[in-house]
């Protein structure tokens, strides 16, 4: 099955968070200009193998510019772009989006949206089947593999577009805010999902919210945008107990104390110093 050679391939997460000596991920003085304006300056950040790291502030900050140069959709105008210690030539199997929109092909089934990109690498139809079974199962939608996206409710149709990116067995995850336009019930189950499917996958994830409860539920760190024209903003570790998808989470004392940090740091707006908890050091903000 898929979760015991996914287990073998991934390690566990480490309890004790992720090893920020050997980043899966590195930005390192990255800037990046358009049309001659500098939108970004000077971001440095690393971000470890099987971490959840949460890109949280108000639209426009930038989170989707550095989620774009992850994916390398976008090159760095100054700096340098990592994935494993080499710099990010463009996109890669070794990433997957899943966007805001599902962005599902009509005309085909589940399964056949599930294996889409095993069918472009050519792979056998019998081993698309059986993965496209498998992946479908991992994120709850077994039995609806010959369903079409208009049969599916919004958080079905996400779970489809998060089960086509795993297919692939990606090293990173990238999420664009994926959840934002459903109902809060199913938005809650499907933040569960991507943990318990993190635990079990050891994938990392870069994930971009501006709610704070999606970030504080998430993430193993918040990145919070404060000016990334600037290259500004400030690191939050998340302390929840295990397991991390437990629904009282969102309840725990941790989870409430930070919520409200966060709260009053962005009605704070710029720090003192501008520069977060982390500044350049090894652990990973940037400055």
């Amino acid at each position: 099955m898929i979760r015991a050679a996914l287990r073998v391939v991934r390690p566990p997460v480490p309890e004790a968070g992720a090893d920020l000596s050997r980043p899966v991920l590195a930005f390192d003085r990255v800037g990046f200009a358009y049309d001659g304006r500098s939108v970004m300056r000077d971001v440095s950040f690393r971000v470890g193998a099987g971490e959840i790291v949460a890109l949280l502030g108000p639209s426009g900050c930038g989170k989707t510019t550095i989620l774009n140069m992850i994916a390398g959709f976008l090159a760095p105008t100054v700096g340098v772009a990592l994935l494993d210690g080499r710099e990010i030539p463009g996109p890669g199997p070794d990433r997957g989006v899943v966007f805001q929109a599902a962005a599902l092909f009509d005309w085909m089934t589940v399964a056949e949206n599930i294996s889409f990109s095993l069918r472009c690498a050519g792979r056998p139809k019998r081993e698309r089947r059986q993965v496209a079974r498998e992946m479908a199962a991992l994120v709850g939608l077994a039995g609806r593999e010959d369903a079409y996206p208009y049969e599916l409710s919004g958080g079905m149709r996400q779970r489809v577009g998060l089960a086509r990116v795993l297919a692939a067995r990606p090293r990173v995850m990238l999420m664009d805010e994926p959840f934002s336009a459903l109902d809060v019930q199913t938005r809650e189950a499907l933040q569960e999902e991507v943990l318990r499917i993190r635990d079990r996958t050891g994938c990392t994830v870069v994930f971009v919210t501006h709610s704070i409860d999606e970030a504080v539920f998430l993430g193993d760190r918040i990145f919070m945008l404060e000016d990334i024209r600037e290259g500004r903003f400030e690191t939050f570790p998340v302390d929840l107990p295990a397991p991390r998808a437990a629904p009282e989470n969102r309840l725990a004392p941790g989870f409430l104390r930070l919520r409200e940090t966060i709260y009053r740091r962005m009605r704070q707006g710029h720090g003192s110093d501008g520069h977060g908890s982390d500044g350049h050091g090894p652990e990973g903000a940037g400055a």
